[in-house]
């Protein structure tokens, strides 16, 4: 917690009555963080290797770390909510405005992320109306070939068959029909005609 809200490093190594070891280390490691507190604690001896109290140095820098160590534990303590009582109103207020400024950060966070949500969503049903209307149309064109084939199937049906017949033969008085042409038709063209519709006597 001390890390979250602190945005810190945090390395905790514990020894035991009995002499068991218990570390902790936040994401960057046991190794980084020590790493860099030697780093720093060199640079600190370097500026007091003069002093001739230096070797009190690490009891005055393990003062300085346990001070530290309880002013974040108390601040902790302090954004949950808890020993308020023992500050004053200048320090509530600046706690109230810390938290609020927090809370503003938390807030916009949440409204980017639904903005970006809302605009994925609105990106998909665009792709999806998208979609929709070219099916559509593709229906729509399937439904009208459809529609032209079946009345021109409709209209082939409907018609009357194209039948080749013979012509009927006509009432010919005093003349002879002749169905078709072929031998003989001279012959009989110039023969009198016997076999006539009407009867002989009312030639």
């Amino acid at each position: 917690e001390m890390s979250v809200l602190c945005d810190a490093d945090v390395a905790l190594i514990v020894f035991s009555n009995r002499g068991k070891l218990f570390e902790y280390a936040t994401e960057s490691g046991m190794a980084r963080i020590l790493e860099r507190y030697e780093r720093y604690s060199y640079t600190e001896r370097k500026f007091t290797a003069t002093d001739p109290e230096s070797e009190g140095g690490w009891y005055l820098e393990y003062g300085k770390l346990k001070a530290e160590v309880e002013a974040l534990q108390r601040s902790h303590r302090h954004y949950m909510g808890e020993e308020l009582d023992s500050l004053s109103l200048k320090e509530l207020q600046y706690l109230e405005q810390q938290l609020d400024t927090s809370l503003k950060h938390v807030r916009s966070q949440k409204n980017q992320l639904m903005y970006n949500s809302i605009a994925e969503l609105q990106k998909k049903e665009k792709t999806l109306r998208e979609q929709n209307n070219t099916l559509e149309k593709k229906l729509h064109e399937k439904e009208k070939a459809k529609a032209q084939w079946d009345q021109q199937n409709q209209h082939q049906t409907s018609s009357p068959p194209f039948l080749l017949s013979r012509p009927l033969p006509t009432l010919n008085i005093g003349n002879s029909y002749n169905p078709a042409s072929g031998p003989g038709t001279e012959e009989a063209r110039t023969s009198p005609q016997t076999n006539s519709i009407m009867p002989s006597w009312m030639l």
